[in-house]
């Protein structure tokens, strides 16, 4: 009798270590939107940017809250890590950038009005010695991440500038924006190397059969009255292009992805530049890219709360959220766990800013 209580309570011990254990399903404790999420290079450590002005570093494993990033005047668009997560640069709609040491949570670092109007976006290359940032100054740049300098203003889009990516290798760096343009960048030269965007419809040639007449309410409308001059004038169409909102460079570094406000994932080829395929469209604007770590699948996450997740070799979907499931949820960000197995999505419900776990790949 005694032996059985003993494996009884043996049994429930354990049970009661995994479940603690066990990761949440949700990280709540941000006052607004999770405006983007992304992990430490070994998958342990969660950081969460807010509207609420501040970062959120969570230990994955346990949901424990670590430290909290306070140091904006405003919304924190971009977190990222180095390679060794010894380092965490945020970037915010203040237009600064900072460099804080995770442990501690304070600032070694802060690299002033990098993006004067507001930061959208900071990457670290591969080997942590570098920083790029993108912002509301339609600017690129490249940081010395050592002194914390700029070292160079690649170029710059037609408006501001949403995400930036490095290569594998980090010789090259992808950016996106509202401008609907994607710019490839050589690292080295620090020079623009590519333009990619989705070709619009050609303008069509309008002829005016009444060119010659002028009627009283042209007169009065103030209107243009095309003359001989204008007749078979070609209209050209304005250039109002979609968003890109995120990309990143395909494990192979030879096909850059995008998603944005057309509602497609799409594949560009960087020997031609062109589209090679899209997938979509999904019911949202799609404002969340992310790539598993083996480089096998892609998650998108949508505006309204869709999640869709495809195999990155075939664009075989192989996850998407129920019809209703996430309808309403303000989304804005992805990121794989360090198995692939799950997504973590940023959201605001309710007012409230939510980072949810979502388990994609059995």
């Amino acid at each position: 009798m005694k032996r059985y209580w003993f494996s009884l309570i043996a049994f429930s011990l354990v049970c009661v270590t995994l479940i603690e254990a066990q990761t949440p399903a949700e990280f709540k404790g941000h006052d607004g939107l999770v405006h983007a999420v992304t992990f430490s290079g070994d998958g342990t450590i969660l950081a969460t940017a807010s509207n609420d002005g501040t970062v959120k570093l969570w230990n994955f494993s346990s949901g424990k809250e670590i430290t909290v990033l306070k140091g904006h005047s405003g919304t924190v668009n971009g977190v990222a890590f180095n390679k060794d997560g010894t380092l965490v640069a945020t970037g915010g709609a203040d237009g600064t950038i900072k460099l804080w040491n995770p442990k501690d949570g304070k600032t070694t670092k802060d690299l002033g009005k990098g993006h004067p109007g507001g930061v959208g976006a900071v990457a670290f290359s591969p080997d942590g010695t570098r920083l790029a940032s993108g912002g509301a100054d339609k600017g690129v740049k490249i940081w010395d991440v050592k002194d914390g300098k700029e070292l160079k203003v690649l170029g710059a889009h037609k408006d501001s500038v949403y995400s930036v990516a490095f290569n594998k290798d980090g010789t090259q760096l992808v950016s996106s924006g509202n401008d609907g343009y994607i710019k490839i960048w050589d690292v080295k030269d620090m020079k623009e190397i590519k333009t990619m965007m989705v070709d619009l419809p050609k303008p069509e040639i309008k002829i005016d059969p009444n060119k010659d007449k002028k009627d009283d309410k042209d007169k009065k409308d103030k209107k243009e009255v095309k003359t001989k001059k204008d007749a078979g004038k070609k209209e050209e169409p304005k250039e109002l292009r979609d968003a890109f909102l995120g990309v990143a460079f395909a494990p192979d570094g030879k096909t850059v992805l995008s998603v944005g406000h057309d509602k497609y994932l799409r594949f560009w080829n960087l020997a031609d530049g062109k589209e090679a395929k899209k997938i979509g469209p999904t019911p949202d604007w799609i404002f969340g890219l992310a790539m598993s770590k083996d480089g096998k699948h892609v998650a998108t996450a949508g505006y309204g709360g869709s999640l869709r997740v495809y195999e990155l070799s075939t664009g075989k979907e192989v996850y998407k959220e129920g019809k209703d499931e996430r309808r309403g949820w303000v989304t804005y960000c992805a990121a794989f766990t360090s198995d692939g197995k799950s997504v973590v999505t940023g959201h605001d419900i309710k007012g409230k800013g939510v980072a949810k776990v979502t388990a994609v790949i059995k």
